[in-house]
């Protein structure tokens, strides 16, 4: 359900920005998400040798000593977005309804809408400096990004020009236009992040050293080995980049900017103006993963007939349902009907009925339950194929170059990573997939198995982020520490309330201060959730792969493979940024874990106990990103500096606009809507996401292949820049090629299907474009995600094997949780019944 459902008639239409409050957090979000990373891990990647006579150390970043101007550039430009991302999330998550009702409404809108440009344009210039290595690349990337801005400039002219003359907007706007605003917003955003980490850190990875003549440290690889390759890969990639981020305006401006349009464009131009930047980033994304994951013609044309497979198999799908209608349906029913007798189901509610509160509480279990299970297989992914400790560079004895360092020098730590990584990847994928059962949201199995889920990646973090054994547990009870603190908190906060039957007063009225309450809480939790998410994201990729990168191999000086090179270098600075790391990861799990639950989440927000632990993981984020960031002192200050002020800043906008805003809010009534209308929109944002998270991390780890790249060439092998593994291990290589490529362009054949019927403007009731066979894509997805991350993780097929057949206890857990919540509500049945006829 959207804002618009519960605005009074009459009254002032929300800003877009509120509107699209949830999904322009999750933007600041997965901005932050890139930008920390590309901090911590610079482009051109880092020296891995001292070298006194040449004033460089282990560690530090390669690209400073080679071009010092464009890594000040590029420093300074992503901790802007960085730190304009973090200040944008916590000003959304002050941003109220009121929007431009008070003074402190439109100050606040205007900060946000401030950060978001800031925010957008910061990432455009580190994206331009920190991509372009060469005279094409740079001259591309500037025309590219100068067109970029030009187009930005003219969507902010008619931005001011339909404030002057429009001044009101519709009231009663289509509330499915904002769906689909909604939709695409997230597309455009998924596309945005992605092209901008494969930009920073192109296929084939970046040479470690100079060669008179040849290369230079810090060139990308490919770009000098296969340049046509190279720059056809950037070209689109970048045109991905900017094409996403003009979309982002134009979705957040579409509603300003609707009656200039409409005035003097016709209806079919501006649907191109609107979707046009959505295929066109989409087309390049495709093609910048067909240019750069492949280092011949043979193996893209396989790829392009990926794309081409699936496209007509979708057809093909979409005349077979059309033709077999009632066939189809009936026999969709039988199979629903035969599953909720295994299920013991017998709470259904009928289609014709209207959405009850249960109902509305149901969906939002879905989308949060949905929301962390993507967030776990994303990162848990990109661990699993690059695992922490590095790869080994050269093979020795008792390994193989490309095998993880960690499973050769420290085998029972990485076992103990390997299977909880593993374990949280496939029961998130097992939970997305059974997240279209009702019955398991209603008796909260998957919310079980969600817990199980979170605390599986607690557990690779610990053993995965540390090479000692009281480091790991040290890191474990931060988690625990944060869940007593906040349950202490509560218990000395609540000891004065009031028991909330013990007033007296009209019931119609409590109910509905009740129901406003119970609004308020929920949008609370949600902003939290989001932040939470950040957290977790950020600290679990960054403690598991530290900025410095590993040591490749033991040495003369007491350096040893797989520990992190800033360790030895920078001890106190490596410690500082570890631990609020851990602390970040830690209180964002314990708050999601809390988040799970109305009973402990409600007062957590009422005493302020969980906005107190939220504060907490950001500082912790902005002194693990001051302290990881830099190994120089004074740009660390610098970047401190700037996100304490920042932060400041924004409590300083909070603390006003909560003195200043106006008191009267208007009363909101809900409109009711079908529950089978409700359905096919949750279900197209469902699969919308998991295209978005079968594509994101596909696109990306098909550019960056498990087992590293060869960086010179010599011994035999390919050359420099090829995948270690296709030579190391053909069979392996190409099982996990060609399952993550199919799972990726199965993810966007998902996006390109409702994205098609967007456009096409079916009605909800029409049967034009089917979801089911979508809903095939998506199974077929996940399953080749899942053969992709057990080929690509392992080095034996017993490994591999395993990895699988972790569905089958995962299965029988969610099975068990299901059968005992059955029991308990047969039993809760049978006391009501016995009750009632006493």
């Amino acid at each position: 359900m959207n804002s618009r459902d519960q605005r009074p008639p009459g009254s002032k239409p929300q800003s877009t920005e509120y509107e699209l409050k949830k999904y322009l957090l999750l933007l600041a979000t997965l901005v932050a998400t890139v930008t920390y990373a590309a901090g911590l891990n610079l482009p051109g990647g880092s020296w891995l040798e001292d070298s006194p006579a040449e004033g460089r150390l282990a560690g530090d970043s390669i690209l400073r000593q080679t071009n010092y101007t464009r890594y000040i550039v590029f420093y300074y430009f992503n901790a802007i977005s960085f730190a304009a991302s973090l200040l944008a999330g916590l000003l959304l998550l002050i941003l109220h309804q009121d929007g431009e009702d008070s003074f402190g409404g439109w100050l606040l809108l205007q900060l946000v809408r401030l950060m978001m440009v800031v925010d957008l344009l910061g990432l455009m210039g580190a994206y331009g400096v920190g991509s372009s290595h060469d005279r094409f690349t740079t001259t591309c990337a500037a025309c590219l990004l100068a067109s970029g801005i030009a187009a930005f400039g003219a969507i902010a002219l008619a931005f001011i020009i339909s404030l002057r003359h429009s001044g009101k907007g519709k009231a009663g706007e289509d509330n499915e236009q904002l769906e689909n605003l909604e939709t695409l917003l997230v597309l455009a955003i998924f596309a945005a992040t992605i092209a901008y980490v494969a930009g920073l850190n192109p296929p084939g990875g970046f040479w470690r050293s100079s060669e008179a003549g040849h290369h230079t440290a810090g060139e990308p690889v490919l770009q000098g080995l296969h340049p046509r390759r190279y720059r056809a890969f950037f070209f689109l990639n970048t045109t991905a980049f900017v094409a996403s981020l003009l979309a982002i305006m134009l979705i957040v401006s579409y509603d300003k900017l609707q009656d200039l349009l409409q005035q003097k464009i016709s209806a079919s131009v501006r649907k191109v103006a609107l979707y046009g930047p959505i295929v066109v980033a989409l087309l390049g994304l495709v093609g910048a993963y067909a240019f750069g994951s492949c280092r011949d013609s043979r193996h893209t044309t396989y790829v392009v007939l990926l794309l081409v497979a699936f496209a007509a198999a979708s057809i093909l799908l979409q005349i077979v349902a059309h033709r077999f209608q009632a066939k189809i349906t009936s026999c969709g029913e039988r199979i629903k009907n035969l599953f909720n007798k295994v299920l013991n189901s017998s709470s259904g509610t009928s289609a014709e009925d209207n959405r009850t509160p249960v109902q509305l509480l149901l969906e939002k279990t879905r989308e949060d339950i949905q929301l962390l299970a993507i967030l776990a297989a994303t990162i848990a992914y990109q661990a699993g194929v690059d695992p922490p400790g590095g790869v080994w560079a050269e093979s020795g004895e008792g390994h193989k170059v490309g095998d993880p360092i960690l499973l050769t020098t420290h085998p029972v730590r990485y076992k103990v990573f390997f299977y909880f990584n593993s374990a949280a990847f496939v029961a998130s994928l097992v939970i997305m997939v059974m997240l279209q059962s009702e019955r398991l949201v209603r008796l909260h199995a998957l919310e079980a198995a969600m817990i199980l889920d979170l605390f599986g990646l607690i557990g690779a973090y610990a053993a995965g982020s540390a090479r000692d054994t009281s480091t790991s547990i040290y890191t474990v009870a931060m988690a625990g520490a944060v869940l007593i603190y906040v349950v202490i908190h509560i218990v000395f906060f609540t000891l004065d309330s009031t028991p909330a039957g013990s007033t007296s007063g009209s019931s119609t009225t409590n109910e509905g201060e009740e129901k406003e309450e119970e609004g308020r809480l929920t949008k609370k939790r949600d902003v939290l959730l989001l932040l939470s998410v950040l957290g977790a994201t950020l600290a679990y990729q960054a403690g598991l792969t530290p900025p410095g990168g590993f040591w490749e191999e033991d040495d003369k000086s007491g350096h040893r493979a797989g520990f992190p090179v800033l360790l030895d270098k920078y001890p106190i600075r490596y410690k500082i940024f570890y631990y609020f790391n851990a602390a970040s990861f830690m209180a964002s799990v314990a708050l999601i874990v809390l988040l799970l639950n109305p009973n402990l989440y409600k007062p957590g927000i009422e005493c302020y106990a969980l906005y107190v632990c939220m504060v907490a993981g950001m500082f912790g984020l902005m002194g693990a990103y001051s302290a990881g960031s830099s190994m120089h002192l004074r740009t660390s200050i610098i970047v401190l500096a700037l996100a304490s002020a920042l932060t400041i800043a924004s409590f300083a906008v909070a603390i006003y606009v909560r003195c200043f805003r106006s008191k009267g809010e208007a009363k909101k009534k809900k409109q009711a809507k079908e529950k089978k209308n409700a359905q096919d929109d949750t279900m197209i944002m469902f699969l919308m996401l998991v295209g978005i998270l079968g594509a994101s991390v596909t696109y990306l780890t098909g550019l960056k292949p498990p087992g590293g790249m060869w960086r010179d060439d010599a011994n035999g092998h390919s050359a420099a820049g090829y995948p270690v593994l296709y030579d190391t291990n053909k069979r392996r290589y190409n099982v996990f090629f060609y399952s993550n490529s199919t799972s990726f362009m199965a993810s966007i054949a998902i996006i390109a299907s409702l994205l098609l019927r967007m456009i096409m403007h079916v009605p909800r009731k029409s049967h034009k474009i089917h979801l089911w066979p979508m809903h095939t894509a998506m199974v077929l997805d996940m399953f080749a995600l899942l053969v992709a991350y057990a080929a690509g993780t392992a080095r034996k097929w017993g490994t591999s094997t395993k990895v699988v057949l972790m569905l089958v206890p995962i299965l029988l857990l969610i099975l068990g949780v299901l059968f005992l919540c059955n029991k308990c509500q047969g039993c809760m049945k049978q006391r009501r019944t016995q009750s009632s006829s006493v």
